[in-house]
């Protein structure tokens, strides 16, 4: 009784009056000094600004890699440079090729064109920190923690005035809107988490993501979706620091309201397809030639090549007694390889292809020049994407604009904006499991030269709105509170 007396009468009004003084003597001073600090960086950059132009950066590590994303970027980059011709134009960056290679792959492979003088590539050198062989436990955290070590790294060696993620890298934005004090807008391809993941955990489904380790176990399952939620609410901490929120799609954009809780900021901004010069292209395909089945997608495990070769094998087995149509069926995969990772994965399908004994009907172009994609366009009869819950469908859309008969997989943007199956009004087709695909792309072959003209003509009106133009506009209108000088 006595000592809790002396406590409540001598040692909690010291610690009431250290708290006091601590706040008085510590944290008022550093939250004056840090205000002045702040108020002193937002002027000198203000006073450069209105001299030099803005210095817009856009954080795209891999900006050589070939894939949507990147076009996204590239594409990015060109509107913004039209509208806003003063504009100083920076790339983060861990590519280690020329600026002039860098420009001149994006021109071939995109057909977009930019003056390399308009560029700057600030280059990185902690790339280890974000990739995802680094970590192989408590991947999603730990690479996430990573962006924000080259995001430190890049804001050393240049702090911008617009920073612009076209990664989904949200672990950065802290460090651009705070230390840097810059204005902060991000493009976001695909969640970094959804609840579809955690779904998946929770059934315990063996994915390339989910190890049949954890999935057997009911105690890692359990823990790991903890670390899920965990990682989910973190994610919506960051992702609520950028100014400005870009989307490719439905989907990602209800993913990202559920997780981020900002839909005033959040703008759909469907990505930029090469649709206008697509459309021109007429098929050249012969009775006697191939029946080319075509699949344009990079080289990783999400991609899912994996079920494309399951389909073209099952496939053979419906047309088990037709050898004749069977040995006209080729699977032709084109994409791009990043890294050796996926230099392995494609000799590893090529493996698969032999094992399933249909490797003769399959055929593997890597890193091919966009020449080679129109020629194949032309060339193809079928498209097949097997993406499980594809933030859009970049190629889907490109293959339909083509004149390509798509079938994609029945999750994510082509279920939601692009693929429509309704008989009256079809564009193309949608399937989940191998089977599913095999019937498609047969019922596609059994069908009449006015049917298949009909999902043509269908598919490439609808494709309009997924334009590079469309794209151009409304970037530039979700980016246009960046760009003000207030």
């Amino acid at each position: 009784m006595i000592i809790e007396i002396i406590t409540l009468v001598v040692v909690l009004p010291m610690m009431f009056l250290g708290v006091l003084l601590f706040g008085t003597f510590v944290i008022i001073p550093c939250a004056f000094i840090f205000a002045s600090w702040y108020m002193r960086i937002k002027e000198r950059k203000l006073q450069r600004r209105t001299r030099d132009g803005a210095n817009v950066a856009f954080f795209h590590p891999y900006c050589n890699g070939g894939g949507g994303g990147e076009r996204v970027l590239w594409v990015a980059i060109k509107a913004l440079l039209s509208k806003y011709p003063d504009t100083n134009i920076y790339i983060y960056t861990v590519e280690t090729a020329e600026p002039t290679t860098i420009l001149n792959k994006v021109q071939n492979q995109f057909n977009v064109k930019v003056e390399p003088e308009r560029i700057n590539f600030i280059r990185l050198s902690m790339g280890r920190a974000i990739e995802a062989k680094t970590y192989p436990y408590f991947t999603l955290l730990l690479q996430s923690l990573g962006t924000m070590v080259l995001g430190m790294e890049a804001f050393m060696k240049f702090n911008p005035d617009i920073y612009i993620d076209t990664m989904g890298c949200a672990f950065t934005y802290p460090i651009f809107r705070y230390l840097a004090q810059c204005s902060v807008g991000c493009y976001t391809h695909y969640p970094t988490i959804t609840s579809a993941m955690m779904r998946r955990v929770k059934h315990r489904l063996i994915t390339y993501n989910n190890s049949s380790v954890i999935a057997r176990n009911p105690i890692l399952t359990w823990c790991k979706l903890l670390y899920y939620k965990i990682f989910g609410w973190l994610y919506g901490v960051v992702g609520r620091q950028a100014d400005v929120v870009m989307v490719n799609g439905s989907w990602t954009e209800e993913h990202i309201n559920e997780l981020w809780d900002c839909p005033l900021n959040t703008h759909r901004v469907y990505p930029p397809c090469e649709v206008s010069e697509l459309k021109k292209l007429r098929s050249l395909v012969k009775e006697s030639d191939p029946i080319r089945i075509l699949s344009v997608a990079q080289f990783r495990p999400e991609k899912d090549h994996p079920l494309m070769l399951q389909a073209i094998y099952e496939l053979r087995n419906l047309l088990i007694k037709n050898e004749v149509l069977w040995n006209k069926i080729r699977l032709v995969l084109v994409g791009s390889c990043r890294n050796a990772e996926d230099e392995e994965r494609v000799r590893n399908l090529k493996d698969l292809a032999k094992h399933l004994a249909i490797d003769e009907n399959v055929q593997f172009i890597v890193n091919a020049p966009y020449s080679t994609l129109l020629n194949l366009y032309q060339n193809s009869t079928l498209a097949i994407h097997a993406m499980w819950n594809e933030h859009f469908g970049i190629s889907v859309v490109e293959c339909m604009a083509a004149g390509l008969i798509t079938v994609a997989h029945k999750s994510g943007g082509p279920l939601a904006d692009i693929v429509e199956t309704s008989q009256s009004s079809r564009t193309g087709f949608l399937a989940s499991e191998a089977d599913e695909y095999a019937r498609a792309i047969l019922e596609v072959i059994a069908m009449s030269g006015e049917e298949k003209k009909r999902i043509i003509e269908a598919a490439r009106a609808s494709v309009d709105r997924f334009s590079e133009k469309e794209f151009e506009k409304s970037f530039l209108r979700a980016v246009e509170p960046l760009m003000r000088l207030d």
